[in-house]
């Protein structure tokens, strides 16, 4: 499932294991350095490149997961 591998590259980016999938990234302390990291981690453990833009408008794990199958990115 795609927001539970979102969830955990969140997690271990920002630091945090509670971390739910509606918890905004930048009330949780996001910026864009973290971003950029997360930006990577889903290139390189999702084979996804998701824009840094849609990364700013999908602030949630829940949104950016949707996002993410949207573009038809599975789990294997």
């Amino acid at each position: 499932m795609i927001a539970e591998r979102v969830l955990s590259i969140w997690c271990r980016e920002l630091r945090r294991d509670d971390i739910s999938v509606d918890d905004n990234f930048f009330a949780l302390g996001g910026q864009s350095v973290i971003m950029a990291g997360i930006q990577g981690a889903f290139i390189d453990e999702l084979d996804v490149e998701v824009p840094m833009d849609q990364l700013f408008l999908n602030p949630t794990v829940s949104s950016i997961s949707a996002y993410i199958e949207s573009m038809g990115a599975t789990t294997s």
